[in-house]
């Protein structure tokens, strides 16, 4: 990994998407209306919002811009269709296809209504796959196992910088502090703002 202009080239969405695929198999109807460590989403808004992403970062990579990828998550909450146990694994099939195309990454693309180049845009949605993936595997009491590769990306990604995280629109809170010989996860997600040890009704 260098910087943000670039990633490492073979950062595979595969892992990421998988174990949220699994995750969803094991969702219970009850507990779409629980909690999540996202303070505006409840579990069934987060499924929408991973949804979203995967329709809008799988376009983004085709240079397939439009609604899709010019919408931004802070337009209002998701809403979660009804067959999203049919429709979502295989979203997450074609995000990982997608991006695998060298092509991808080459040139400026756009996803949530933000021009940023390919490379970077990778990053983004490995990390999106991260963060969201271990957010529904705390909210529906599931394990989250993240490879290393994606878990760098994301740390790099996440690294503070001259981004404002105090705002109402920021897209991570401020770091939490997390000791230095935390798991990898545990550091990766402390970056994203949220407390590795967060459970349903904390």
């Amino acid at each position: 990994m260098d910087t943000l202009s670039g990633t490492t080239p073979d950062l595979d969405l595969e892992p990421a998407a998988g174990q949220i695929a699994e995750l969803i198999s094991s969702v219970d109807d009850r507990q779409l209306s629980g909690p999540t460590p996202c303070p505006k989403y409840s579990v069934r808004d987060l499924l929408a919002h991973i949804l979203g992403l995967s329709v809008a970062f799988r376009d983004a990579a085709r240079k397939d811009l439009g609604p899709t990828t010019g919408t931004s998550p802070s337009s209002g909450l998701p809403v979660l269709p009804d067959d999203w146990r049919k429709s979502l694994p295989p979203l997450l099939d074609e995000l990982v296809a997608a991006w695998r195309d060298p092509a991808a990454r080459e040139g400026m693309t756009q996803a949530g209504g933000v021009d940023l180049p390919g490379s970077v845009a990778a990053m983004v949605v490995s990390n999106e796959l991260v963060v969201h993936g271990w957010d529904l595997a705390r909210s529906t009491g599931q394990e989250f196992r993240a490879d290393e590769a994606s878990l760098r990306s994301s740390e790099a990604l996440l690294a503070p910088g001259d981004d404002d995280r105090s705002g109402p629109d920021a897209i991570f809170g401020p770091p939490v502090p997390v000791a230095q010989d935390a798991p990898l996860l545990d550091r990766v997600i402390a970056l994203s703002g949220r407390r590795p040890d967060w459970k349903p009704g904390d």
